[in-house]
């Protein structure tokens, strides 16, 4: 009959060395999550231009985006932009910049979805008061658009944080990382992924609640 005796006291003398992992994951979140959210206005306003060749520019790129997988991006962007292009990154640069090009496509989706939200009555009553195009959207239409997409933007910043477990793939000193490399010295996987996954879910789960609880709200007023 197998056997396994568990050795907690592994994460306790290491407990140092995984925490700063997770201080990277932090910190990678918040900076993809604010170059994300630039991002995606950016290919929300592509997409419903006027123009149709920002258009297709706009539709083309976010179908791209959302319709191949994170992880060949964040390969794509670490190993073929030094070989093609010449481009070299560290890995902390190369998966910033894959999370918030990936995040970009879906947020940007949340935006547009906003944005048309807006009644139009609101719009044309900005046009009777004399506002221009420019400021009916900079105060009548973004103002409705972000209140009503701060849920599902949330949400996203949610997928952000387990997303970055994928740095770890290409080095970055994350907190999956770091459980690898200290399962590696270990060899107790079983204690230190465990103890990985409480930290996902602790950090991820009153997230969800408060999405939750705030759409609630919403939906009342």
């Amino acid at each position: 009959m197998f056997t396994y005796t568990f050795r907690w006291d592994v994460i306790a003398a290491n407990l140092p060395f995984i925490m700063t992992g997770l201080q990277n994951t932090l910190i990678i979140s918040a900076i993809t999550l604010v170059l994300a959210m630039l991002g995606g206005l950016l290919i929300a306003m592509l997409d419903m231009s006027r123009y149709w060749p920002l258009r297709v520019i706009g539709v083309g790129v976010g179908e791209i985006i959302r319709n191949t997988p994170i992880l060949v991006q964040l390969l794509w962007a670490y190993y073929v932009l030094p070989i093609v292009f010449g481009i070299n990154l560290s890995a902390f640069t190369a998966l910033i910049i894959g999370l918030s090009i990936y995040s970009s496509a879906f947020i940007g989706e949340v935006y547009r979805a906003g944005i048309q939200a807006v009644p139009n009555g609101h719009k044309e009553a900005a046009r009777v008061l004399g506002l221009s195009g420019m400021q009916t959207f900079r105060r009548i239409v973004l103002p409705q658009a972000i209140r009503m997409t701060l849920p599902p933007l949330a949400a996203n910043f949610v997928q952000l944080i387990k997303y970055s477990s994928l740095g770890s793939v290409i080095s970055v000193s994350e907190i999956t990382r770091r459980g690898m490399e200290l399962s590696s010295s270990t060899f107790r996987p079983l204690e230190i992924f465990s103890f990985v996954a409480v930290v996902y879910f602790f950090i991820c789960w009153p997230l969800a609640m408060a999405i939750r609880f705030w759409e609630r709200r919403m939906t009342r007023q």
